[in-house]
């Protein structure tokens, strides 16, 4: 069995030239030339792969060559040396290179040229060894340790809520049944007691619900974690499986929400930009051109903040006409919302005070009796990435909206408790996590920044 004691290549730096190392990775070009051949070595641990120089003095040259084919796996030995090349700092000339893996290059998917994102969905498992998706995945695993960071830093608690749910936060009914039951067998209609819970249970939507009773207790934590959600949506917006960031802060109102989630977002564009400049330069050249100054002003400018109804007036006087209506009480659609982030505002903006109407069943009343308190912050190119609210914590008015929104009051019964027993305002958000990376990356399918994407049709993998 093989003990891993290779560097990687992001580890290497100047202490290490002149000395001997040894890199795992796979081969992304050969090029031959008369007396030497280059390879170009990527081990995914940083964007730009090691330049590895084979001398034709090593034995078995010729035969080793006819090995290196793109996609194969070696290890690779030699000394680290100050590069002539532009573009790289230091190369590797080998002194012994060892086949791990070989890999056909007639057979293997990623050829040397440029493929399509929709091409690479149908080869999941292979795509992030493409410099595209390479960069995704190392922005996604530094934003993910950037969040608990944040958080961790501000004093919040992790906290890992459930994903299987007998209530329905949303209030939408959009929501995936689980059951142990024979679906060729069972009776209509279905009878739960003979199901493995007994009742009806689904994936859940959010982990918000159970995030209260912790912040009714131990006052600010968060989750981070999976939700799912059965829209029958096929824009580049939706997928039925997602990852959210959901913050829950107890005696907290709807301006300690915002200014939380404004903290928030700044605090992980301006790390980002910090230490993940080589990917952002890909995406920056070969995504999204104007990326990275699109990034430094969400970084470090002021977010704005509109009322809905201020919202609804500006996008009826904006002349544009939109595919859907602008009426005051209907939600906003992903066109009302780019305008506003893109061309109004020209800039993040949060949208508070919804229609109570259009609004989830949790969000608290605010005094007029038509709005609630409650916001989004849109952002250019993806519209919303976050949703929250001050939750209701007055239990009359609670129990009345889980009667109007159709729900089983049976199945809140614990969440009314946390009312009844020491209630305190607070307020909390969600955050697309995909959505963010979206936002970030300049990449505009959602499905291409998911490892394994989940949509209506589609769960390859």
């Amino acid at each position: 069995m093989m003990k891993k004691l290779g560097r990687k290549i992001a580890s290497l730096s100047e202490v290490d030239l002149g000395k001997k190392v040894t890199i795992y990775g796979w081969v992304r070009t050969l090029r031959e030339q008369k007396s030497f051949s280059f390879v170009e070595l990527y081990d995914g641990s940083q964007f730009s792969p090691l330049q590895v120089v084979i001398d034709s003095a090593l034995p078995h040259y010729q035969e080793l060559l006819s090995q290196l084919g793109t996609g194969a796996s070696i290890c690779a030995t030699g000394t680290l040396n100050p590069s002539p090349a532009k573009g790289q700092a230091w190369e590797l000339k080998a002194e012994k290179i060892q086949l791990i893996g070989s890999c056909p290059g007639e057979e293997y998917p990623l050829q040397k040229k440029r493929h399509s994102l929709e091409f690479l969905r149908t080869i999941a498992h292979l795509r992030p060894r493409t410099n595209t998706h390479g960069a995704i995945a190392r922005v996604r695993s530094f934003l993910a340790l950037a969040t608990h960071r944040f958080f961790g830093e501000r004093g919040f608690l992790y906290l890992h809520t459930p994903i299987l749910t007998a209530a329905d936060c949303e209030g939408g009914g959009e929501q995936f049944l689980v059951t142990t039951l024979d679906l060729n067998k069972v009776a209509r209609p279905v009878d739960f007691a003979n199901d493995f819970f007994e009742r009806p249970t689904y994936l859940t939507v959010s982990g918000q619900l159970n995030a209260e009773a912790y912040a009714c207790a131990l006052s600010d934590i968060y989750t981070f974690g999976p939700t799912f959600r059965a829209e029958h949506s096929t824009t580049t917006r939706h997928l039925a499986e997602f990852w959210m960031i959901e913050p829950e802060m107890a005696f907290a109102d709807l301006e300690d929400n915002i200014d939380l989630a404004e903290a928030y977002v700044r605090f992980l564009v301006t790390e980002l930009l910090h230490h993940c400049q080589a990917d952002l330069a890909f995406f920056n050249q070969f995504v999204e051109s104007g990326l990275l100054d699109r990034l430094q002003h969400l970084a470090t400018s002021s977010f704005a903040r509109l009322d809905y109804s201020e919202a609804i007036e500006i996008l009826k006087r904006s002349g544009r006409s939109f595919a859907f209506p602008i009426e005051w009480g209907a939600d906003l659609q992903s066109e009302h919302e780019r305008y506003l982030a893109e061309e109004h505002c020209k800039g993040p903006v949060f949208v508070t005070n919804y229609p109570r109407g259009i609004k989830a069943f949790y969000m608290r009343d605010n005094d007029d009796g038509k709005t609630v308190a409650a916001m989004d912050l849109l952002v250019p190119k993806i519209g919303e990435i976050i949703g929250g609210s001050q939750r209701e914590e007055r239990l009359d008015r609670l129990e009345k909206k889980v009667q109007e929104h159709h729900l089983h009051p049976d199945n809140y019964s614990w969440y009314f408790d946390l009312r009844r027993y020491g209630s305190v305002p607070h307020s909390g958000f969600g955050l697309g996590f995909e959505r963010l990376i979206q936002t970030v990356t300049g990449v505009e399918n959602i499905r291409d920044v998911i490892p394994f994407p989940r949509y209506l049709g589609h769960v390859d993998f």
